[in-house]
């Protein structure tokens, strides 16, 4: 669907406001491109004149001054090459810094979302928004902006300079240029507004495949699917090439359009100024430079064309952003300053939660009392709401129903980051970046000593593994850990969350996917971890839940039997309900991957 007019405009319009605190770089690069554009039609136009009345002159036998026109095509070659260099110089330098701005501006506007309202968007689409809608913006400045700003002032001073020799040969240039440089680009960019975006949204969906085909590579080859993906890839990459080629179809189609303008312009003003020069109005040396002048005039509307055909990339690359920019966040943070709390205590009374677009409640009716000190399991099935009160409590989610109360004050008077100051989280998908391991336990304390580092490390039970390592804690742990085993990556996280030192612990199915031997050192390292601090543990495996205060067992969204260990062995419901948590429930899906 081709968009609205007026919601083009109104994209136009909050784009270039994005352009404001760098005004003066568009205005510098805006001079610059025009003192280029004037030397070059100077450079040509006075060279005609010279050369014709060199001849003239000679075949006369008069004199004539030299020096004045010799110095100006000097002077207008070296403004054209210095300006061509400031041009450069400027509009680069202007790019890189929007560039960065932009960036910053977007991630500054992505990080309320997360993790809940990225979670339908595809990673790979993600990226692209991030880098190449973000790099498209870049056209709009540099081959857009620019360009049409030098046209419009170009445009207006050559009129008025022809029109000091003749009012007709002036308005017959301006029809021409206006042909070429508004009536051409206009058509260019309607022909080319289709293939634009589907150069911007293939290039997406060529991503997604990619990124699909690489992650899921080891499962392609196990059930012979490889084949197929390579033909989807080999589908998306026809159909951004058929994208590209219909609009380089049409830029070609614009060139020659404007090319034709100009040599129309050329005919059209000779046929003009021939009766002008035998009226004695024009000399035949200024015929020569009106010629030329007519010719290097289309300089200035040249790049319009392709401007304008950039333009509807711009603002589709635009679109993605802002649709993004201008989604709300799941969580409301709080317009005054977080109140200090008293006390590190939680409680959840009563609370409810339903997934946007959700069949059924994933939470419902949940009371949780969490004393300073407390250990807590919660035991289920997958989709009975075990990482959805995990999202509750990090605020990235908000209840539906109900009141969670942290330090005496309602969770929704703290800022997201206040709470997740006061929490350190173990999970099964602990992420660790493309960075040493050093960076990634640095992440939970910035200004950590090496000391600090040992220490948690020898109580996660993995500063002898990372000691023992070449340049030890310095390893490149690679994208998503992959240089280490799940045991040391799983270990290192614990560390991190040492490291941290916070008052509560949450930990989502810290031991899972680990053999029994891993099993048992991360669990002794979650241990010291657990010493002294509130605990909240999410899991479907038996071993460690002797140690809890207090067991939860959820099914469907609501706690079916709660007690300590001892208290639901003797009732016999534990046993059955680990059973099941080992397999997902039929049917009873929350319609959010989060809980599943």
């Amino acid at each position: 669907m081709r968009p609205a007019p007026a919601g083009n405009l109104r994209t136009l319009v909050r784009l270039l406001g994005l352009f404001a605190p760098y005004r003066g770089w568009v205005l510098l690069g805006f001079g610059a491109a025009l003192l280029t554009l004037l030397a070059n039609v100077c450079l040509l136009a006075v060279s005609g004149w010279f050369i014709a009345a060199m001849a003239w002159a000679g075949a006369a036998g008069a004199s004539i001054n030299y020096f004045t026109p010799a110095a100006l095509i000097r002077g207008s070659a070296i403004a054209r090459t210095g300006g061509r260099y400031l041009e450069r110089l400027v509009t680069h330098e202007a790019t890189l810094r929007l560039l960065s701005h932009l960036r910053v501006w977007f991630y500054r506007h992505l990080e309320p979302l997360a993790p809940a309202r990225l979670q339908e968007i595809h990673s790979a689409d993600l990226l692209s928004r991030i880098r190449s809608d973000i790099d498209s913006l870049e056209q709009l400045y540099v081959r857009t902006l620019v360009p049409l700003l030098t046209a419009l002032a170009g445009v207006a001073l050559i009129t008025a300079f022809l029109a000091r020799y003749d009012g007709a040969l002036a308005l017959t240039l301006l029809a021409l240029l206006i042909a070429g440089g508004v009536l051409v680009p206009l058509w260019s960019a309607r022909v080319g507004a289709a293939p634009g975006r589907a150069v911007i949204e293939t290039e997406s969906a060529l991503r997604e495949a990619a990124v699909d085909g690489v992650q899921s590579l080891p499962e392609l080859l196990i059930y012979g699917a490889a084949e197929s993906q390579v033909l989807r890839l080999n589908a998306v990459s026809a159909d951004l090439a058929a994208a590209q080629v219909r609009l380089g179809g049409f830029a070609g189609a614009a060139q020659g359009l404007l090319g034709l303008c100009a040599n129309l312009a050329l005919w059209a003003l000779l046929w003009l100024a021939i009766p002008l020069l035998r009226a004695g109005r024009l000399d035949p040396p200024e015929l020569a430079m009106l010629a030329l002048l007519a010719l290097a005039a289309f300089e200035s509307v040249a790049p319009l064309p392709a401007a304008f055909q950039l333009l509807g990339a711009a603002l589709t690359a635009a679109r993605r952003l802002f649709a993004i920019v201008d989604a709300p966040p799941a969580v409301v943070e709080p317009p005054g300053p977080s109140p200090a709390p008293a006390g590190f205590d939680l409680r959840l009374h009563r609370v409810g939660f339903t997934y946007p677009g959700a069949a059924r409640a994933a939470l419902d009716g949940i009371d949780l009392d969490l004393p300073v000190g407390r250990r807590v399991a919660v035991v289920g099935s997958s989709g009975s709401g075990k990482t959805t009160l995990f999202n509750l409590l990090l605020r990235f989610w908000a209840p539906d129903r109900g009141e969670i109360r942290f330090g005496g004050h309602d969770l929704a008077d703290y800022g997201g980051e206040e709470v997740r100051r006061h929490l350190a989280l173990v999970s099964q998908h602990s992420h660790l970046f493309n960075a040493s391991i050093r960076d990634n336990l640095l992440l939970a304390r910035p200004d950590a000593s090496q000391a600090d580092l040992d220490t948690a490390c020898r109580a996660a039970q993995v500063h002898d593994f990372i000691a023992a390592l070449p340049v030890g804690y310095d390893t490149w742990v690679g994208e998503t850990g992959v240089r280490l085993s799940g045991g040391e990556a799983r270990r290192i996280a614990v560390a991190r969350a040492i490291l941290k030192d916070a008052p509560i612990l949450l930990l989502d199915e810290p031991t899972e996917g680990l053999d029994a031997a891993a099993e048992r050192a991360l669990l002794q390292a979650v241990g010291r971890l657990m010493a002294g601090r509130t605990v909240l543990l999410v899991t479907h495996r038996p071993v460690g839940l002797e140690d809890m205060d207090e067991i939860l067992l959820l099914d469907a969204g609501r706690i079916a039997a709660r007690g300590t260990y001892a208290e639901l062995i003797a009732q016999g419901r534990l046993p059955r309900l680990l059973r099941l948590a080992d397999v997902p429930r039929r049917g009873e899906r929350s319609g959010h991957p989060e809980t599943d």
